[in-house]
């Protein structure tokens, strides 16, 4: 018998509520009230979502304003991402789950093996990275750039020696919450728009390496990938990898009432966004 997950697709959110409802399912979880849940999302409008330790002076708020483009702080670090044209997925699993890893890395490792069999389910060659010098693991821990797509770090999923999905992890009341982003096509202009930088010169430099980097899925493959193909694919990836059931779940009236009230006192609020 496969253990049975809730599976959620939530469609285009606002930024706000999609890290509430993230939040959310981690205190339904930790209270027992849900199993373990993946959840797939997007985002309405694009946002740039930052990590919970970042500097707000790195963003450059007026080009967010001009360009329409959302802003959240996320609860878990890791650097800025654009979600623009992507899948984001969300995994919500207890630390005492069955083999699940002790370590961050390991535990990242594990969760990831279902991104893994969804990329292969696309077509693609992914694998994961693992920094194979002494200088390169030390690099990782002191990350110079504001931008995420920027580095691949410990198991990051590479096509081709670019990174193709950026994830994020944090760890509250005895549970993992992982969530990341597949980029489906990446606007690499709009993207280095976002952020001040202490010079042209040092803009330039990431333009250069950007593409050397970050890639996007249809950049990769001769035919254009959808959403719906996307979600299919990740959807059998994670049920393949983790050997498990997934089942759709609606939340209830009173568990959306418990994600607005996160959503108002927290994501959607200044205080919260603005804080360094």
């Amino acid at each position: 018998m496969k253990t049975k997950w809730y599976f959620i697709n939530s469609g285009p959110c606002s930024p706000s509520y999609n890290m509430a409802l993230d939040e959310a399912l981690l205190d339904f979880h930790s209270k027992g009230e849900i199993p373990p849940v993946i959840r797939f999302y997007q985002w309405n409008p694009p946002t740039l979502s930052i990590g919970y330790f970042q500097k707000v002076q790195d963003i450059n708020l007026e080009a967010l304003k001009a360009q329409n483009i959302g802003f959240v702080r996320r609860p878990t670090g890791g650097r800025a991402v654009l979600h623009d044209s992507e899948l984001t997925y969300s995994i919500i699993v207890t630390e005492q789950y069955p083999n699940l890893p002790e370590t961050v890395t390991e535990a990242y490792r594990f969760l990831s093996e279902g991104l893994l069999k969804g990329f292969h389910n696309l077509g693609l060659d992914a694998y994961f990275s693992i920094p194979d010098t002494a200088e390169k693991q030390e690099a990782l821990k002191k990350p110079k750039s504001a931008v995420c797509f920027d580095a691949p770090s410990w198991y990051e999923l590479v096509v081709e020696g670019k990174k193709v999905a950026g994830s994020a992890q944090t760890r509250q009341k005895g549970v993992v919450l992982q969530h990341g982003a597949i980029l489906l096509d990446l606007d690499e202009d709009k993207l280095l728009s976002l952020f001040n930088f202490p010079s042209e010169e040092a803009k330039n430099r990431m333009r250069i390496h950007l593409p050397e980097r970050a890639v996007a899925i249809n950049r990769l493959t001769t035919r254009r990938i959808t959403i719906e193909e996307c979600i299919d694919a990740f959807k059998k990836g994670f049920e393949e990898a983790l050997q498990i059931d997934l089942v759709p779940y609606e939340l209830t009236e009173e568990q959306k009432n418990y994600v607005r009230k996160i959503e108002e006192e927290k994501y959607a609020n200044d205080e919260w966004n603005f804080r360094k």
